[in-house]
């Protein structure tokens, strides 16, 4: 039996997504000669530089950690040629490839994309997918081109999505289901005999990164839509809401099917579990954990035991 040498690979990614992948790289037979990650940014309130989970890891095992602003500086281009990578593989990274790097490794670049192409291509296609009320999703092993998230496909695995799970939970079966994908199909590229399947045009979606904005709530939505937006916008930028001038981020809620006559935001139930509040559609949602602006995020039991909140009370 032949045994075809280790490939060489240069892995880029950023957040903590990308680390179940480049995790099993480091496991597996091949060599990761080099990591691309972000450059640190400044975070929180002292704007203190912070490596991401990806840096973190590639400097505990000791591997060459390249930070570049620009990917298309000469002077990246010359420290990537120097690698003498096979194949390069992305994972989260955030940004954009320059075409040159497209075909720099002999074996081009793959990308681990957390959806099943051609839907939700983009920055955000977790949060976008549960935002939407899917129930399915996965991860796609795509060949890099030039158009965001089009190239043709090499392999598919799929998940399911609980009717109450949030982006955090799912992003993070999806990271593993990933890593687990990939290292399969660098199997079968070695061997030469990976088939690339073209995407449908006519069946792409596109899921634009997420903005702050998109954290106000609107209770004359559906409760089923809010409940979803709930579950999507995490960790960030969250749904948030207001009660008598106050700021309440919404953690966790659930649609009960209770139809009720009251004004969309207005509270018409209260007890130690959950606060029920009415919706645009006619039905109510439950929050059943929050978290008031500037605190820790509490339970409904917490939060009934300060009167913070009764029967009545409009949300807005």
């Amino acid at each position: 039996m032949v045994v075809l040498r280790p490939l060489r690979i240069a892995f880029f990614g950023t957040p903590a997504f990308a680390v179940p992948t480049l995790t099993r790289l480091l496991e597996s037979r091949h060599s990761v000669v080099a990591v691309v990650t972000q450059p640190d940014r400044a975070r929180g309130r002292g704007q203190r530089l912070t490596e991401e989970a990806v840096k973190r890891l590639a400097r505990a095992h000791q591997i060459q950690t390249l930070q570049p602003e620009r990917l298309a500086h000469d002077g990246f281009r010359d420290t990537f040629a120097a690698l003498d990578a096979d194949l390069g593989v992305v994972a989260a990274y955030g940004k954009l490839l320059p075409e040159w790097l497209l075909s720099a490794p002999r074996l081009g670049m793959v990308n681990v994309h957390a959806s099943l192409l051609p839907a939700y291509r983009g920055a955000a296609p977790i949060q976008r997918a549960i935002v939407a009320g899917e129930k399915e999703t996965g991860v796609t092993i795509m060949r890099i081109v030039r158009a965001l998230d089009a190239g043709p496909m090499i392999a598919k695995a799929s998940r399911p999505v609980g009717q109450n799970e949030t982006s955090v939970e799912v992003e993070r079966d999806l990271a593993d289901l990933g890593a687990h994908l990939l290292i399969g199909t660098l199997e079968a590229l070695t061997l030469g005999s990976a088939i690339e399947e073209p995407q449908d045009e006519a069946l792409a979606t596109y899921a634009a990164r997420l903005t702050r904005a998109e954290s106000a709530l609107d209770w004359s939505l559906p409760a089923g839509m809010i409940h979803n937006r709930v579950r999507g916008l995490q960790p960030w930028p969250r749904v948030v809401t207001s009660l008598k001038g106050a700021r309440l981020i919404l953690h966790r809620t659930a649609v009960p099917g209770v139809v009720t006559r009251a004004l969309p935001g207005s509270v018409t139930h209260v007890d130690i579990h959950m606060i029920r509040v009415a919706c645009g559609d006619g039905y109510a949602l439950e929050v059943l954990a929050l978290q008031p602006d500037g605190r820790k995020v509490m339970s409904i039991r917490e939060l009934v035991a300060g009167h913070a909140v009764a029967v009545g009370d409009q949300l807005v």
